[in-house]
């Protein structure tokens, strides 16, 4: 088991690297179709993976993704009011084929799944993006792997014993501490790079720390689902993993925090 996934890990790893350096379009419809793998996890739990709300929700992360591309929507409440009408045409015109939980699951998918995930895409495309863009990997999988082993190590008191019983308090100071070491080295080796100053760097350990805490409920969101489901893993598709959304559950959260972080605090 831990030989599968440490080379789905590798497999992993080395596709995120590709897909980021190249950026883009490759990036941007790639972060597309991890979405809708990671919304048909989810609304597989609410039996809409392929129904008709279910559509209308991959529908409307295709246009949010476009929009990104193509900016033909000045204000993105358009998609946000739209998708909401779409959805409730299919709730009352359907009635009472599908239920209000089933409806609410799609609409919280695609802003949980699909519009969070876009940013790293977002993040990518700022300036210097192809470096700050790994700082969302630093603060989550990097948080994870750390919290991991200083739980392991030292780990005694639970920090959520019924959602989450093997995580530890001390896990989860090491993750945040560990996260911003990592972002530390990795700013210092990049330093000249990035154009940056060592203040820079400090700021930016900063952000994943913060980013490392964020990177943590949103495991903890992802094991609260399941647990209310009683599900084991989201999918299969990524082996010793589960998947997507169990692969990528820290960095949905994180995502977001470090796009406007460091839009407002790292000036390159």
């Amino acid at each position: 088991m831990f030989k599968t996934r440490l080379l789905s890990g590798i497999v992993l790893v080395a596709a995120a690297l590709v897909l980021i350096i190249t950026g883009g379009d490759v990036l941007l419809f790639s972060t597309l179709l991890i979405s809708y793998i990671g919304m048909f996890e989810l609304f597989r739990i609410f039996h809409v993976e392929k129904e008709l709300p279910g559509i209308v929700g991959y529908l409307a992360a295709t246009v949010f993704y476009c929009n990104l591309k193509w900016a033909f929507l000045p204000d993105l409440m358009v998609v946000v009011l739209g998708f909401l009408m779409a959805l409730m045409f299919v709730y009352v015109f359907t009635y009472p084929k599908y239920k209000t939980e089933q409806m609410l699951a799609v609409f919280f998918g695609v802003f949980y799944v699909a519009v969070m995930l876009s940013y790293v895409y977002q993040t990518r495309m700022l300036t210097a993006g192809a470096y700050i863009v790994w700082l969302i990997f630093l603060c989550s999988w990097g948080c994870d792997t750390c919290a991991y082993c200083v739980g392991m190590l030292i780990g005694k008191h639970k920090m959520s014993p019924k959602l989450s019983p093997k995580k530890s308090v001390e896990g989860a100071i090491g993750g945040v501490v560990g996260a911003a070491l990592l972002t530390v080295i990795y700013g210092m080796i990049f330093k000249n790079a990035m154009g940056v100053t060592t203040q820079h760097v400090w700021i930016m350990a900063a952000i994943s720390a913060v980013g490392a805490l964020i990177s943590m409920v949103g495991d903890l969101t992802a094991s609260a689902i399941k647990r209310n489901y009683e599900i084991k893993d989201y999918g299969k598709l990524i082996p010793g993993h589960g998947g997507i959304l169990d692969r990528f559950d820290s960095v949905i959260f994180t995502a977001p925090m470090i796009y406007f972080l460091a839009a407002n605090f790292i000036v390159l």
